[in-house]
């Protein structure tokens, strides 16, 4: 079967056929992103389930843009395939966008990348030339120390080109962030594999940073270490002011974005407190940094802080909601999902706070989350906890209410039930003004 002809692909700078390995958060806005532009774009999931719901014209997950993305690009620029070797055959480049999750040691476990590799092997018996890219996070040296010589060692590294793409996107934002990129940082060992890259990127007018493969492997854990640094620091600062007493948290935060140093950059909103940062990427490449770290005989003492201070924000907010609760009454959690605009419960402060709860005897708890009450509760399975459908049942229902997912609607809430006794453990919540 020839290559499909896809909108666009008279054009002949967009006659490239791209492959995508993994359809996750990054792999289906990398495979719409490119789609999107007029490449001809295949796809495919080891997932049977989310294969199935993306045929079906459906995003697995909830995150804005993509909705809109697919139903335009399916089956006209973007096509699902039925295994990873039919992509990789009919593909000039492959993007590698499967999971590199951390071990109980901190490691990345790379075995998803191998596995992702190991099936396209047989299709180069046809001596095509193909680009292999690694989008997946992996710890600076892994496409140079482990990737490229498993390449060599299966007989196909001149068969081919190895590179990293890392991405920068953030959950809730991916598509925002991927059709119009700050910066695109791609690491090569040729000059073939970078003037493929420099190519395919033409049509997002972004600036392009050719580095070696392990610098634009530590260029991705460099920016979410300082993220994460950030958001830690704020943390142990939040905690300072709570212990000291008598200081409006919110406001002085507020008061600090206003130093034109942090204004015009955008990056205040990381310099805020919360209940620490969680989800899919920062808590495993954080750790993943400080695993390389140790293996390469250094003690990162700042980045073990960062974990240590992240890791001690749900028991302080505990502790506070304790401290002002009889253990008889009810508590609300208003937000499941790890950040706004995501329903991604992985990692979330919420799942650690209602487990440090029940642990202290707390038995009535409702929760609540716009979008993400189904996968938290799939994922967490809670005994004592109650799911509602809406946060004005909630807020009815529960004698105190915990705000720990910063979602928009939930910023004025106290309003209409100033009753409540409330722990915004966000410093999100609008405040009555004198």
């Amino acid at each position: 079967m020839g290559k499909k002809q896809c909108a666009l692909g008279f054009m002949e700078e967009l006659t490239t056929t791209i492959g995508i390995l993994g359809l996750g958060f990054v792999g289906l806005t990398t495979a719409l992103g490119f789609s999107e532009k007029g490449y001809c774009v295949l796809g495919y999931d080891a997932n049977e389930t989310r294969q199935q719901l993306i045929n079906n014209g459906k995003v697995p997950f909830y995150e804005p843009g993509l909705d809109d993305a697919l139903n335009k690009n399916l089956n006209k620029t973007f096509y699902l395939e039925t295994s990873a070797e039919i992509v990789a055959r009919k593909s000039d480049i492959i993007f590698f966008c499967v999971g590199t999750p951390c071990g109980e040691d901190g490691k990345a476990d790379l075995s998803y990348i191998f596995s992702a590799l190991d099936s396209v092997f047989p299709v180069f018996g046809d001596n095509k030339y193909r680009l292999l890219i690694i989008k997946s996070t992996i710890p600076p040296g892994t496409a140079k120390n482990n990737i490229f010589p498993y390449l060599r060692e299966k007989g196909i590294s001149d068969k081919c080109s190895l590179a990293n793409n890392p991405e920068f996107l953030r959950e809730g934002k991916c598509w925002d962030d991927f059709i119009k990129p700050d910066r695109i940082v791609c690491g090569v060992q040729d000059e073939r594999a970078a003037e493929v890259l420099k190519k395919i990127y033409v049509p997002f007018n972004a600036p392009i940073y050719f580095v070696s493969l392990n610098t634009a492997e530590f260029i991705k854990y460099l920016s979410n270490a300082l993220l994460a640094s950030m958001i830690s620091f704020s943390n142990e600062m939040s905690m300072i002011a709570e212990v000291v007493g008598g200081i409006n948290v919110r406001q002085a935060f507020h008061a600090l974005h206003e130093d034109k140093r942090l204004k015009k950059t955008g990056i205040a909103n990381y310099i805020f407190p919360g209940c620490g940062y969680g989800g899919y990427c920062l808590p495993k490449d954080i750790k993943a940094l400080a695993a390389i770290a140790k293996q390469n005989g250094l003690t990162p003492r700042i980045i073990n802080e960062v974990i240590a201070v992240n890791e001690k924000m749900p028991s302080f907010f505990t502790e506070k909601i304790l401290s002002l609760t009889k253990r008889e009454k009810s508590i609300g959690i208003l937000g499941l999902s790890f950040k706004p605009a995501s329903d991604d419960v992985r990692d979330s402060a919420s799942a650690k706070i209602i487990c440090l709860l029940l642990e202290n005897g707390i038995k009535n708890i409702y929760a609540y989350d716009p979008v993400a009450n189904h996968d938290f509760n799939a994922l967490y399975k809670f005994n004592n906890v109650e799911y509602l459908e809406s946060k004005e049942e909630l807020c009815k229902m529960s004698d105190v209410i915990v705000l720990v997912t910063a979602w928009e609607e939930f910023k004025f809430l106290r309003f209409a039930f100033p009753q409540k006794e409330w722990i915004d453990c966000r410093y999100f919540l609008e405040e009555e003004t004198h």
